[in-house]
């Protein structure tokens, strides 16, 4: 049988070269820009060359997009109100692309916010383009990935990229450190939703939207918005001016522009303060240490050395024999013995 065909999948694709792949990308053919993404995406060492060279010759062409976070609570409409904003911004003659942060799509093996299904008629605009969590299985994982996604989609000339998170956990602090503006989408219902809101949130948003500011719900989510604005003007410790809080139905399409519009100032501002590029400057930084971190934790794993007593080492820890402090000491030795 051809090495060319596999009796599962039928004929394999030929393997794009990296002229192939940055001439793609550069023109914004979809086709080449999904293959980029899987090979920007792919774990295997086999791939990490080839992809290294890509982002390389596509870095001076990224920068150019306004890279905007969107997070909320579960049942908030993340995907209506994606799809409405995205919808409106084609029709102003801008190009958008969607990506999605969920660490939980590793676990089930499929990705949860990224799912064309959720988002129909913005997945057929031909101005837009929805790329699928990356199921990586970790929270740094799959941020690693979607951060290199951007900046291809950025060199495919995306003038807008959203940045989709489950909203729970890290999530928002990693999404936020790689975008420059963030919205957060509130629920009407003020009282307990405000109460259980985390602080690291509200320290985060440029902008708050509540949603679903439409039929019964609507006084309550003009309650709500009133809510967060007193406790945002409270907030201790918060730099700058405070983020702007509006009401939105994305459902009814109603105030979506108003919202979008909030986003532009407040990124016009940073540009022309010199924050802008100041908060890109520090995000590289921080992507730097996290780059060798990350590597580090997988070359010591990965090391021969530190695999041999490992599961003694777990053991002795669990059972309370060894401190975990002394266990630690031994597997560094052990690792920086053979490097």
């Amino acid at each position: 049988m051809s090495a060319d065909f596999s009796p599962i999948r039928g004929p394999r694709r030929r393997e794009l070269t990296a002229d192939e792949y940055y001439a793609g990308v550069r023109a914004c053919d979809v086709a080449v820009l999904a293959r980029a993404l899987t090979l920007i995406e792919s774990n295997s060492p086999r791939h990490q060359p080839l992809a290294e060279r890509l982002l390389t010759r596509l870095l001076p062409h990224t920068g150019g997009s306004v890279r905007v976070a969107v997070s909320g609570p579960p049942g908030v409409g993340k995907s209506t109100f994606i799809e409405a904003l995205g919808l409106y911004l084609v029709r102003r003659g801008l190009r958008i692309a969607v990506l999605a942060v969920d660490p939980s799509s590793g676990v089930s093996g499929g990705s949860i916010l990224g799912d064309k299904t959720r988002m129909p008629r913005l997945s057929v605009a031909p101005a837009a383009y929805i790329r699928p969590s990356p199921s990586a299985g970790t929270l740094g994982g799959v941020a690693r990935k979607t951060r290199e996604a951007l900046l291809v989609c950025e060199a495919a000339g995306y003038n807008i990229v959203l940045v989709e998170t489950v909203g729970v956990g890290q999530s928002e602090t990693v999404v936020a450190d790689m975008t420059d503006c963030f919205l957060g989408l509130m629920l009407p219902g003020a009282g307990d939703e405000l109460q259980g809101i985390k602080r690291g949130l509200l320290e985060l948003v440029d902008v708050i939207a509540v949603n679903k500011a439409d039929g019964s719900t609507r006084s309550a989510a003009e309650l709500a918005a009133e809510q967060y604005r007193m406790a945002l003007q409270s907030l201790a410790g918060r730099q700058g001016d405070p983020p702007a809080v509006l009401t939105c139905s994305a459902l009814q399409q109603e105030r979506v522009d108003a919202v979008w519009g909030a986003v532009e100032r407040r990124h016009a501002q940073l540009a022309a303060s010199g924050g802008l590029a100041e908060r890109r400057r520090r995000q590289n930084l921080r992507w730097l240490w996290a780059l060798v971190e990350d590597q580090l934790r997988q070359a010591l794993h990965a090391h021969p050395a530190v695999r041999a007593i490992q599961d003694s080492l777990e053991r002795e820890v669990l059972a309370g024999t060894v401190p975990a402090a002394a266990a630690a000491r031994r597997i560094l030795e052990a690792f920086s013995s053979l490097v």
